[in-house]
């Protein structure tokens, strides 16, 4: 994997000149390294570092910090379960368990056939639908485990 286009770069130089320290640019620059590569390799982490002037090392650790950001490649689909206090006291840990059942993975991981990538996420702000998942930007609650299927039939 190659680093950053010009054009991302671009990018963000142009994010940074928007705060006061270049450091604040930090997180929409990760989000736009990203979009690009997908992933936040180490060559992508190491061109944002350069281009906001940053220690590649703090790039790193600030990236990690966040759950929003990948390190590796993930499925096509994206499955968080919330797991806050609303949607575990509403049985998430029922849906996550199926899940992991069903789809033959561990949180964190993904399928086989690279169809989904199944994680546990602290808060998805929706309290009132609780227990929710999201599947990619799609949000589906209050979730019964007896759905589980036909949800994921739609991402076939």
């Amino acid at each position: 994997m190659s680093g950053l286009s010009p054009d991302a770069r671009a990018a963000i130089r142009r994010l940074a000149a928007t705060f006061p320290e270049r450091q604040s640019a930090l997180l929409g620059a990760l989000f736009v390294a990203q979009e690009e590569a997908g992933v936040l390799y180490p060559e992508v982490v190491a061109d944002v570092a350069e281009v906001l002037q940053m220690p590649a090392a703090e790039v790193a650790a600030v990236a990690s910090f966040y759950h929003l950001y990948r390190f590796r490649p993930e499925g096509r689909h994206l499955i968080q379960v919330c797991t806050n206090v609303s949607c575990m006291l509403n049985g998430c840990q029922a849906v996550l368990t199926h899940l992991q059942r069903r789809l033959g993975v561990g949180l964190g991981e993904t399928t086989s056939d690279g169809r989904f990538t199944l994680k546990a996420a602290e808060c998805l702000a929706a309290c009132e639908v609780a227990p929710m998942m999201m599947v990619g930007p799609d949000r589906h609650g209050p979730l019964r485990v007896e759905q589980l299927e036909e949800i994921l039939d739609r991402y076939a």
